[in-house]
């Protein structure tokens, strides 16, 4: 059963105490004015999809670009910074200038987050492929932390595709699964969710329901 997702922002790590004093590791989410701004039908766009618009800009119409200005000219939302698409079912279809808030999930449940890595720049393989380098003595020099090799023989005679190599580390889609919510804040609209997430602080992280469930009996 697929249904929409939320949009939420990170605003940073902490820890959690329960009843019994056990004390988790947790990450703060906040989602802010999470509306509905267009939706997709399997009649007129060949699939089912809400489209959630977050987070308030002080932007004119006049100064977004063309698609977006469509969107919101077309309804009574006022322009949004964030917009996201999630394919649902028929039955999870929703209206336009419907709202999602924390409510959205339940305590207990299971969520995939998805968001951008923070950005390391440019790594080498000891930083970015945790290798173990070349020898500190005997011959070596100045290329300790190089990653030897990579080249093959005349045949055939170029370096495969996939090598791990120096080059930029982070700032890419990384995706946590199976992550348990931990507590709900209707009154602040937090999400707390057990563990860390990708992204900095402030960063967008996209939550929507686990769509690998554990069905065995594992202790969260």
């Amino acid at each position: 059963m697929n249904r929409s997702g939320l949009i939420a922002k990170k605003l940073g790590n902490s820890s959690h105490f329960n009843s019994d004093g056990k004390v988790t590791q947790v990450t703060i989410l906040k989602v802010e004015d999470c509306t509905v701004s267009n939706i997709k039908t399997i009649d007129k766009h060949g699939y089912n999809a809400v489209q959630l618009s977050s987070i308030s800009t002080n932007k004119d119409l006049s100064k977004i670009n063309k698609p977006q200005r469509k969107i919101f000219s077309s309804t009574s939302i006022k322009p949004k910074k964030i917009l996201k698409e999630f394919k649902v079912d028929q039955d999870n279809m929703l209206d336009i200038g419907t709202k999602l808030s924390v409510d959205h999930f339940k305590v207990n449940q299971l969520v995939d987050a998805s968001g951008m890595s923070i950005g390391k720049g440019f790594a080498g393989v000891m930083k970015r492929h945790n290798f173990g380098g070349l020898r500190a003595s005997h011959g070596v020099s100045i290329s300790h932390r190089s990653h030897g090799s990579t080249g093959q023989n005349q045949d055939p005679g170029r370096v495969f595709k996939g090598k791990k190599m120096a080059g930029r580390m982070g700032n890419k889609k990384v995706t946590k699964q199976n992550l348990k919510v931990i507590e709900i804040d209707n009154k602040n609209n937090l999400l707390i969710i057990k563990g860390s997430l990708p992204g900095k602080k402030n960063s967008i992280v996209i939550i929507k329901d686990a769509v690998k469930v554990r069905t065995w009996n594992i202790q969260l």
